[in-house]
């Protein structure tokens, strides 16, 4: 079979870059495409020379629908309103999208879902590997351990520049702990602490977030009971491992049915 053909958009930021390099690294996969904002001041410049991988002959554009056109996937780590765009776009051309964008809201990911009825998305609040074995191992403990006898809290740490929170990936843990509780997370969950809280809602699953310096990210759950608690942690150290799931991602999803899968799908831990 020939080479997957992948549009990255957002191509010129530091995941874009790095979605780049992901793909010239892995077998299966050829860069088709780069696409940046119009008036980006990186329209016309090499994607590989950007990427720090020399001149690979595509030059970043602006043109979503062209770049669509010719390609067989589109990798996205953007901004909400931006992937739902592209979304309909992938749907319109009939290739994968495979979505790394966190922060949507319930009205985006509702529009995301939608275009995959037309195409094959994977949505994922993190693309690594071991996250996502995280989630299963946060969803197992909390099935196994009583609500009442022990506190569930997610502690996230990510870049000054990041500007949504809780993590996509901090979420991604919740839910598993949701999941294993059998409760719902909007309304079982606690995301803001100040002033004169009270004591902590017995069974609610906690979220708290740290902001500064390089930090890729960081992530723990704190499962605290009388007199023990346990901590599970990911730490990630590289943007390369997002950037490689992705691409696994979109090899997976080549020629799947329309629909709207998960890095869980992918990795066959459904």
């Amino acid at each position: 079979m020939a080479d997957m053909k992948l549009v990255v958009v957002g191509a010129a930021g530091r995941m874009g870059q790095a979605l780049i390099r992901a793909i010239t690294a892995v077998d299966g996969a050829a860069l088709a495409g780069a696409v940046e904002r119009a008036g980006a001041p990186e329209i016309g410049r090499d994607a590989g020379e950007l990427a720090g991988l020399g001149a690979l002959g595509v030059p970043i554009a602006d043109d979503a629908e062209a770049a669509f056109a010719g390609a067989d996937g589109v990798l996205d780590f953007t901004a909400p309103a931006a992937s739902v765009e592209f979304a309909e776009r992938a749907a319109e051309a009939g290739i994968v999208h495979i979505v790394g964008t966190t922060g949507c809201t319930p009205e985006q990911e509702r529009q995301i879902a939608a275009a995959a009825d037309r195409c094959a998305i994977v949505k994922s609040g993190n693309m690594s590997l071991g996250v996502n074995l995280l989630g299963v191992l946060v969803e197992q403990a909390a099935r196994a351990l009583e609500a009442a006898d022990w506190d569930i809290e997610v502690l996230e740490m990510h870049h000054k520049h990041k500007v949504d929170a809780p993590s996509g990936t901090a979420y991604l843990l919740g839910e598993a702990a949701a999941r294993g509780r059998g409760i719902d997370l909007e309304t079982e969950s606690v995301r803001v602490r100040d002033g004169q809280t009270g004591p902590r809602p017995s069974g609610a699953i906690g979220f708290a977030t740290l902001r500064g310096g390089s930090v890729v990210g960081e992530h723990s759950v704190v499962i605290a009971g009388e007199g023990e608690s346990i901590e599970l942690m990911h730490r990630a150290l590289d943007r390369s491992i997002f950037a490689r799931g992705a691409v696994k991602a979109a090899l997976w999803a080549r020629g799947r049915p329309p629909g709207l899968y998960s890095m869980l799908d992918v990795l066959g831990l459904t």
